[in-house]
């Protein structure tokens, strides 16, 4: 005896199924992160300014930076353990990564999407007034001392010397730059 299909079994009076209607909106692919070899090594650059110590808890293994933009090579497994117990680092941009899919397995994005990385601190006294008191009104506190720094090292050695840049910088820090 031959089995029925669900199609044969159903009485011949029930409606048959429609075709799902699908939205104009366009389908979400879950993002999947990617997956990256917890010991590889990823170049991290110091972006406080100043000597900069991180201190792995689990290991007990200390990190040295010596003055801003200085590099050195941390494990992604030693970086997803600063993340886990030490957040600052990542919270103030103390820890400058330029690999933007290792920002993404750290899932740190949210403090770097602001973040200048090591060029753009030089960089970003040639902006104009307006779009330099955007940028460095969307910075995080760690990177704004490092801005109020550069600037004070530019003003005493006269690379800076734009007022309104300065004042534009006091105004938006609330720092003195200058002495008045």
């Amino acid at each position: 005896m031959k089995a029925k299909t669900a199609q044969e079994s159903a009485p011949a009076t029930a409606p048959a199924t429609e075709a799902p209607v699908r939205s104009a909106k366009k389908a979400v692919k879950p993002r999947v992160r990617k997956s990256l070899d917890p010991n590889m090594y990823v170049p991290v650059k110091n972006g406080f300014h100043g000597r900069l110590i991180f201190r792995d808890k689990v290991t007990g293994e200390q990190y040295e930076w010596s003055e801003f933009g200085d590099e050195i090579d941390l494990t992604l497994n030693t970086l997803q353990k600063a993340r886990s117990g030490q957040r600052r680092f990542f919270e103030d941009n103390w820890f400058l990564i330029d690999d933007p899919e290792v920002i993404e397995f750290l899932n740190v994005g949210q403090y770097y999407k602001n973040a200048l990385n090591f060029d753009e601190f030089e960089s970003i006294f040639d902006l104009g007034k307006d779009e330099l008191i955007q940028k460095v009104q969307a910075l995080s506190d760690g990177q704004k001392r490092g801005v109020i720094y550069i600037a004070k090292q530019k003003i005493e050695s006269g690379v800076l010397y734009d007022l309104n840049v300065i004042k534009a910088l006091e105004e938006t820090l609330d720092v003195d730059l200058i002495e008045k």
